[in-house]
């Protein structure tokens, strides 16, 4: 057996684990077929690289006056490192070898041929990184007396790969179902009325401005070829100062009376109108108190929460808060009086690839994910494109479980892992969801998690998931 040093040869149980190794094929022939290596492994830890084979030289024939050297040498580009060398002796160069034991380096051992079959050789060597990616080969020597060297070749027992093993991840995408494009643009108009009244006056002080708005936006989608409008909602409200029967009928009348003049702007069927009205923002008012630093803020939110009935509610909080009330009905209860739009809309599916990848860039709100998806699968896995098309669709579906979950894996992909995290929040239970979030963890060295949720993908008929389990197997 070779030893260099007995302290440091002992390696314990516990440093054997956390080895990082590679090993060799079960026998590897040498000197045409008279030697064979086996159970060779190489390994290393922090400091330290570690050797170890079976040289079985059972098949052998070294002549009385000859003897055969084997040096084992670690190779790379830049660096050569031999390793302590192990001679097989015929009878009378083993004595002379015993009685001259100077004319080796000590760390060579020595073996007569007729007493040894396997030298068990083991080393350790100070580790540096080149190390990690140079090759193992042995010079093997034939001698004669007097240290003629008769023969010699150079053969080749093991290329090092001994940097860690890294987690390669399979990244699964889901296509999104094939569904109506149907979309809605909102937005809120504060047309003025006079007092107490419901009829409509166009050049009445905003007037002209605010009801724009709604025309602008149903323009937005009725000059779009692409488009068509399904439904034009309008949902009206009035403040809440009493009597609270008076602000319902001006919510209904004056909601009825903005129906009818957008209808005949456009001579829309009546069935293309949907109408609401709210006598008193109330709501409103609350998210205005909530975000304001009014003097007693929290006196006020509790009467708004409170279960009394409006009326009384209002009476109250004028009562309890005159100055605060004062202020409100100023400057608070105008934006109050206000009328909800909605326009309702359905795009034409886009089938033409180049002309999604257009939109994409353009107007990647009338594309569905579906559609994106599309014209992912003829771009270049990985490319700019590829990956920004997913982002754009995450984007605009943000809380899309495909979505999410397609956009967490081209995270994982460009190894922005923590967004991928955020992602999958949002990507559901699904079984590629559970294969996603068992990526993640691997990626994050977390391998007693990943094994897990591989194992429970695997369960929910997730093949690829096998793979990923083996791949962890390995790295442990």
């Amino acid at each position: 057996m070779i030893t260099i040093n007995n302290k440091i040869a002992k390696i314990t149980g516990s440093v054997l684990l956390s080895l990082l190794g590679v090993a060799g094929v079960k026998g590897q022939p040498l000197m045409n077929g008279q030697v064979t290596v086996r159970n060779l492994f190489v390994s290393h830890s922090d400091d330290k690289l570690f050797i170890s084979m079976d040289i079985d030289v059972s098949g052998l024939e070294v002549k009385s006056n000859r003897e055969v050297i084997f040096t084992p040498v670690l190779a790379s580009d830049d660096n050569t490192l031999s390793l302590p060398a192990v001679l097989i002796a015929g009878r009378n160069r083993y004595y002379h070898h015993l009685r001259n034991d100077n004319l080796r380096p000590a760390t060579t051992q020595i073996y007569r041929r007729s007493d040894v079959s396997v030298v068990e050789y083991r080393t350790v060597v100070p580790y540096e990184k080149w190390m990690n990616t140079s090759k193992l080969v042995t010079l093997n020597e034939v001698c004669g007396c007097c240290d003629e060297t008769l023969a010699g070749e150079n053969e080749p027992l093991l290329a090092l790969r001994l940097e860690p093993k890294a987690f390669v991840p399979s990244y699964i995408y889901i296509r999104p179902k094939a569904e109506p494009k149907i979309n809605v643009l909102e937005g809120s108009a504060y047309i003025d009325f006079p007092v107490n009244r419901t009829e409509i006056h166009e050049n009445y002080r905003r007037n002209p401005v605010e009801l724009q708005k709604i025309l602008s936006t149903i323009d937005a989608v009725r000059n779009d070829a692409d488009t068509r409008i399904i439904s034009v909602s309008i949902k009206g409200y009035a403040s809440p100062e009493s009597p609270y029967s008076n602000n319902e009928r001006l919510a209904m009348g004056r909601t009825k009376t903005l129906k009818e003049y957008v209808r005949k702007q456009y001579n829309f069927a009546d069935m293309q109108f949907i109408t609401d009205y709210e006598p008193e923002d109330w709501a409103g008012l609350e998210r205005y108190v909530e975000s304001s630093s009014l003097d007693n803020k929290a006196g006020i939110l509790a009467l708004i929460r409170s279960n009394m009935d409006p009326d009384a509610k209002e009476r109250s909080i004028k009562t309890a808060f005159p100055k605060e009330y004062a202020f409100l009905l100023k400057e608070v209860y105008p934006g109050l009086r206000h009328s909800d739009y909605a326009v309702k809309y359905e795009v034409r599916a886009y089938t033409d690839v180049e002309e999604i990848k257009r939109l994409i860039k353009t107007q990647p709100q009338k594309l569905s994910l579906n559609e994106m998806y599309l014209a992912a699968q003829e771009m270049e896995i990985g490319s700019e494109e590829y990956n920004e098309t997913f982002d754009i669709a995450v984007r605009m579906f943000p809380d899309d479980e495909v979505a999410n979950l397609n956009a967490a894996n081209i995270a994982m992909s460009r190894g922005s892992l923590k967004s991928a995290e955020r992602y999958l929040q949002k990507a559901g239970d699904s079984p590629q969801a559970i294969y996603a979030r068992a990526t993640l963890a691997a990626l994050n060295k977390d391998f007693d998690t990943a094994e897990k949720m591989f194992e429970e993908a695997v369960r929910k008929g997730m093949p690829d998931a096998e793979k990923m389990l083996r791949q962890i197997e390995e790295i442990r």
